[in-house]
């Protein structure tokens, strides 16, 4: 299954699964990145960090290291 941060810009999908543990699967679910939810890759950054996406109707600005944490389908 590949993951967010593979994703290239414009594209919409589906989240599949959240691979962190603790505190940050916790601030990711609490920012609204949980399974089934719509996700769409908006901006990447120049050198690729960070990505800019759109779930549930706002732009969230994610770090490569966390949407590598995140499976898409």
């Amino acid at each position: 299954m590949r993951t967010l941060k593979e994703v290239p810009c414009g594209e919409a999908v589906t989240i599949a699964k959240l691979n962190g543990e603790g505190a940050l699967k916790r601030r990711l679910m609490d920012m609204g990145i949980i399974k089934g939810t719509r996700v769409c890759v908006r901006k990447v950054a120049p050198l690729g960090d960070p990505l800019e996406v759109t779930v549930r109707g706002y732009e969230l600005s994610l770090r490569k290291s966390d949407a590598e944490q995140i499976e898409v389908e």
